[in-house]
């Protein structure tokens, strides 16, 4: 798994700040989108596959540890 830049980060931050300044919530969660969006483009992959890769990764480690 890609790691995103904290440079990256910030910016997704700034912008998402500018485009909901009202709304702490929504902020938060356009933030999270983005990151996943941001490491799927780093993997080369869509959003869709990287968040069905990482449910799969999350589901096996349940598995290994009988959670």
């Amino acid at each position: 798994m890609s790691k995103i830049k904290e440079k990256d980060i910030r910016e997704i931050r700034r912008a998402v700040e500018k485009e909901f300044p009202e709304d702490p919530a929504l902020q938060q969660v356009h933030i999270a989108r983005k990151i996943v969006a941001k490491e799927a483009q780093l993997e080369g992959l869509s959003f869709l596959e990287y968040v069905k890769l990482l449910g799969k990764k999350v589901k096996n480690v349940t598995q290994r540890h009988g959670v």
